[in-house]
């Protein structure tokens, strides 16, 4: 755990101390050719700067450990950072399309393109591997945050190739209302980006279902799955940062003794541990079997069978999900 919060710490002082250097290397362009599509692109650089900062002392937070005030750790805060990237970025797609529109009815005169346009390529292609190398440690170590960050970069590196092909265009064609076209483009693109973010961090702030974690789990779940464990439901997962939180309720024969009850808990929580990437907790509350709950028992041994033994039920989303015993229809 401690080398995995090192790893994301270490990673975006990286990234925020690149984001500096280009964000210097953007504003140059713009001083060099006056361009506004230009000037977005610097104004996006400084975004990336503080969303970084901000993703960085996120990623502090969330590493602190669980206080009475905090019984389930910092980690949400990381969602947070997201929420803000994400806002910073809405802001800045407004003021590109605001800065379009004032280059409608004022176009600049562009001068020096052929420097914007190396120094866009540069900035764009160094973006993209800090894009890619971001949202790879941020998927391998469960980081919203991280992986917020590495899109918001990914679609800068988008929106500089626009960039520098519109500024070709300009180049040959000396058509300057292409900047301004350019920089409404680039501004929606960035708007939708940021809400995008927004939208996911509010999600997870409301601790909404992800099917695809769920899906992942249950597969896990069926995998390792005992015959002592009639029945799993009322199934929820939490994400706190790079934690999953796991509750769930285990149908248990109801002559077991309670060291019993508590090795077949504890050998589902190592079973997924040791199975699953992310760092799980679990809050597993046992209940005891009842007669409806002999159809779907496949314990051959238990000497107080009500009824035969008909079926295992597979667990699924559908039945995980529900607050109650699962049992056969009549």
């Amino acid at each position: 755990m401690q080398i995995h919060i090192e790893t994301k710490i270490s990673t975006m002082k990286w990234v925020l101390g690149i984001g500096i250097l280009l964000m210097g290397i953007k504003f140059l362009a713009f001083f060099l050719t006056a361009s506004n599509a230009i000037l977005t692109d610097a104004l996006e650089s400084i975004v990336n700067v503080l969303a970084g900062a901000f993703t960085l002392w996120s990623l502090y937070f969330a590493a602190q450990p669980k206080d009475k005030n905090h019984p389930y750790g910092h980690g949400k805060i990381e969602f947070f950072a997201s929420a803000f990237e994400g806002g910073m970025i809405l802001l800045a797609g407004l003021f590109m399309i605001y800065k379009a529109i004032h280059g409608f009815l004022y176009p600049p005169q562009l001068q020096a393109l052929h420097f914007g346009i190396f120094l866009t390529v540069f900035s764009g292609f160094i973006n993209f591997i800090l894009a890619r190398r971001l949202i790879k440690t941020g998927k391998a170590l469960s980081s919203t945050s991280m992986v917020a960050d590495g899109t918001h970069l990914l679609t800068d590196t988008w929106s500089s190739l626009g960039l520098v092909i519109g500024l070709i265009c300009i180049q040959f064609t000396s058509w300057v209302i292409i900047d301004s076209i350019l920089t409404i483009i680039l501004g929606a693109l960035i708007i939708w980006t940021g809400f995008k973010l927004v939208r996911e961090s509010i999600f997870h702030l409301l601790d909404k279902a992800d099917i695809s974690q769920l899906e992942n789990v249950i597969k896990l779940l069926n995998s390792i799955r005992e015959s002592d464990w009639i029945d799993l439901h009322h199934v929820r997962i939490q994400k706190h940062g790079a934690v999953l939180h796991i509750d769930a309720h285990m149908t248990l024969p109801w002559y077991y003794t309670l060291n019993q009850v508590h090795q077949n808990t504890a050998s589902l929580e190592s079973k997924i541990s040791n199975l699953h990437k992310q760092e799980l907790e679990f809050n597993i509350h046992a209940d005891p079997c009842i007669p409806d709950s002999c159809k779907i028992c496949s314990i051959s041994t238990c000497k107080h069978r009500i009824f035969n033994f008909e079926r295992q039920l597979p667990w699924t989303i559908d039945n995980l999900i529900t607050d109650h015993k699962h049992r056969i229809a009549p």
